[in-house]
């Protein structure tokens, strides 16, 4: 599949010929939203990288440059969640760890789009599991938010 058809995949794109180029072009929204980011995730998780049928380059490192964009939004997010729970929560304690590593991985230079398929999968799979880390940390602190209101979480009769 390629890049174009990978775009146009995701909703809310518009199609339009290219007059001066002689091919199709995509207008992309800068991040897709979180259901098609997390269905771009699975496919992205779902690619052997044993096997020699690898995406094509440009096809990983589109998803790579979505999983950026999107990994720094929910980064941000996660954040500010960070600063609304005590300081000595277990649950802050991973999320912050969570936030860490996304500083270091989300700021690391593009690779070439002359980059070997296997490493250009790798690293699209790598920022597909921290979308789901950063994704999991923010369940987990809104989690600790509601338990930690005061009269606790809903009970249950």
């Amino acid at each position: 599949m390629g890049v174009t058809s990978l775009r146009a995949e995701v909703s809310g794109n518009t199609v339009v010929p290219d007059e001066v180029h002689g091919h199709t072009a995509v207008s992309a929204p800068a991040v897709p939203d979180k259901v098609e980011i997390l269905a771009l995730v699975e496919r992205a998780l779902s690619w052997d990288l044993d096997n020699s049928a690898l995406p094509p380059v440009e096809d990983a490192l589109e998803l790579a440059k979505w999983f950026t964009a999107y990994g720094r939004i929910v980064a941000a997010d996660l954040d500010v969640l960070l600063s609304d729970i005590p300081t000595d929560s277990h649950v802050g304690g991973g999320a912050q760890a969570t936030l860490s590593e996304a500083g270091r991985r989300l700021t690391l230079k593009p690779l070439a789009p002359t980059a070997a398929p296997r490493s250009a999968a790798r690293r699209t799979q790598n920022l597909a599991r921290l979308i789901q880390a950063l994704n999991r940390a923010v369940g987990r602190i809104g989690e600790e938010q509601v338990r930690s209101r005061p009269g606790g979480p809903p009970q249950r009769r």
